[in-house]
């Protein structure tokens, strides 16, 4: 009987050695955090110095609104126009605006996470015979535009003297179709990539 007691005790001695064993070999949990990098940073889409385009810094101020974290976003540029011509032909004013937004973005700009989806060639005039008042018309069709151009050139040019008011702009294309109302609302510049709401030419 002591010669089993014995021998039983010695294995249970031999497996929980061996338990310990594979034990210490395993993957151990520690309370040090780990390192997983940085946490991405949020876009800033502030600019702290005055945004140009490589044009004279003298000029009459102007908005674009250029694309930041998804979004439009209004930036203060300066128009090379004089004072007198800026705001008084509507046609030179989406002409001054139309360049502001083709142009590439200032290094301040692009620092804060500006950019721009208005690409060349492109060319603004006047309303043709029998358009409504405040037309303009792009060499372009706007429904051809990528949909984010077409919102950075809705909500600047509604939102200067180019516009046809109540924040809404006529744009028609080099087509004999109808200009349409465009209007720059805060849900486009929440979602520039969707299409800009339209109301009635006359409305």
């Amino acid at each position: 009987m002591k010669r089993r007691t014995v021998g039983r005790t010695a294995v249970v001695a031999g497996l929980v050695a061996l338990t310990a064993l594979a034990t210490g070999c395993g993957i151990r949990t520690t309370s040090v955090p780990v390192d997983a990098g940085a946490a991405p940073s949020r876009v800033p889409c502030s600019v702290t110095e005055e945004g140009t385009t490589g044009t004279a810094v003298q000029g009459v101020p102007v908005r674009a609104f250029l694309v930041c974290g998804s979004q439009l976003e209004a930036v203060d540029r300066r128009s090379p126009l004089p004072e007198e011509k800026a705001g008084g032909d509507p046609v030179r004013t989406a002409r001054g605006l139309l360049a502001q937004l083709l142009a590439e973005p200032s290094e301040s700009e692009q620092r804060a996470g500006f950019t721009t989806a208005v690409r060349g060639p492109l060319v603004v005039t006047g309303g043709r015979r029998g358009d409504p008042a405040d037309t303009l018309r792009l060499s372009r069709q706007p429904e051809d535009l990528a949909p984010t151009a077409l919102s950075q050139l809705v909500c600047t040019f509604a939102a200067s003297s180019a516009g046809a008011g109540e924040q809404t702009v006529l744009l028609g294309g080099p087509g004999a179709y109808a200009p349409k109302r465009y209007r720059c609302t805060p849900e486009l510049r929440e979602r520039p990539e969707s299409t800009p709401p339209t109301a009635p030419p006359q409305g």
